[in-house]
């Protein structure tokens, strides 16, 4: 934050991710593509008021988004751009989930804060927020969609900073379409992979691995990793699996996986580690609003490294190591002889 900067300031923010949704809900970076156009062909594209489209174009170049090339012609910038949903990294559907879903959410948070309760608790919905969104088809696949954008921008530095050297089987448990297996798979032709998930997602898996030429090498189970984990694997993958979950049940999941591994088989984490002293660094702030999005979604938390070691010693599991993967961390144990 910067010196000049309010409570005044800090306190409209919302009106930032209310611009960014709009712009993703318009399908403005697929109407301007890499070039400069007029507001009256953006707003022809758009099906949009001209003069109220103007307006927000210009809200939009005060947090680049995009350009004014002269009074009337704006074109995207390269962050712009990450708005279109076939642009590399693409964070359309993201935009999308965070203005439709998770702003609903968050205005209920002074009742999580005070009662300790998810929205779903306190809706009388259940304990499970996932279950509570699976009677919903729209919200399952807002929220899919955004996953899959989030595990795609980060597959390439998870791929390189996991050692698969000595693996044969690597399963991703809590895997849904297969976004990071198949990135896994594709980057190491020599190994053999399994999605793990809830039947909901095998369809779109399936159809995942046919499309990048891996369906030889890679299969969907269907399953619930609260009651097993399948043994086909020599190593686990979970990308924000545990964060979902307060610590009994991120028990269950990681003596699940304990328990499917082979001696010496190895359990490579995922997550946003919460530093042990928090400062007014991006990061940090990044982390500790996820681990507020926790409580009031899923109810789960963002947890300290100390914390994420204590969790997975708890059911026999030996740590190994981590290390920074873009803004998340990865956290390595491993299973030793029975």
């Amino acid at each position: 934050m910067s010196r000049s900067e309010t409570i005044h300031d800090l306190v409209q923010s919302h009106r930032v991710t209310a611009v960014i949704h709009a712009a993703a809900k318009l399908d403005l970076a697929e109407a301007i593509g890499n070039g400069t156009k007029s507001t009256a062909e953006i707003a022809r594209s758009v099906s949009a008021d001209e003069s109220a489209l103007r307006r927000l174009l210009v809200a939009l170049t005060t947090i680049g988004i995009c350009i004014r090339a002269d009074h009337d012609k704006f074109s995207m910038t390269d962050l712009g751009r990450q708005l279109d949903g076939k642009a590399d990294p693409s964070f359309k559907d993201w935009a999308l989930f965070e203005g439709e879903q998770l702003v609903q959410s968050w205005s209920g948070l002074v009742d999580s804060v005070r009662t300790g309760k998810t929205a779903t608790q306190l809706r009388g919905d259940g304990d499970d927020s996932y279950a509570a969104m699976s009677s919903s088809p729209e919200r399952i696949i807002l929220f899919d969609a955004a996953m899959v954008s989030l595990t795609r921008s980060l597959a390439p530095k998870i791929v390189e900073a996991c050692d698969f050297s000595a693996a044969k089987v690597v399963m991703d448990v809590g895997g849904g379409s297969g976004e990071l297996i198949g990135s896994v798979l594709r980057q190491n032709p020599g190994l053999k992979g399994i999605a793990y998930d809830l039947a909901r997602c095998e369809e779109e898996a399936r159809a995942h691995f046919g499309r990048l030429g891996i369906a030889d090498r890679c299969r969907f189970v269907a399953g619930d990793f609260f009651e097993a984990v399948p043994r086909n694997a020599d190593t686990i993958l979970m990308k924000s699996i545990i964060h979902n979950w307060n610590d009994n049940q991120s028990k269950t999941i990681l003596r699940n996986c304990h328990d499917a591994l082979p001696p010496g088989g190895k359990l490579i984490i995922l997550e946003r580690i919460m530093p042990e002293h928090p400062t007014t660094d991006a990061q940090d702030r990044l982390r500790a609003m996820s681990d507020l999005n926790m409580l009031r979604g899923p109810g789960g938390r963002e947890r300290t490294e100390t914390e994420h070691r204590m969790l997975a010693e708890s059911v026999g599991l030996v740590f190994a190591r981590t290390s920074g993967v873009g803004s998340f961390n990865l956290i390595q144990f491993d299973k030793v002889a029975d």
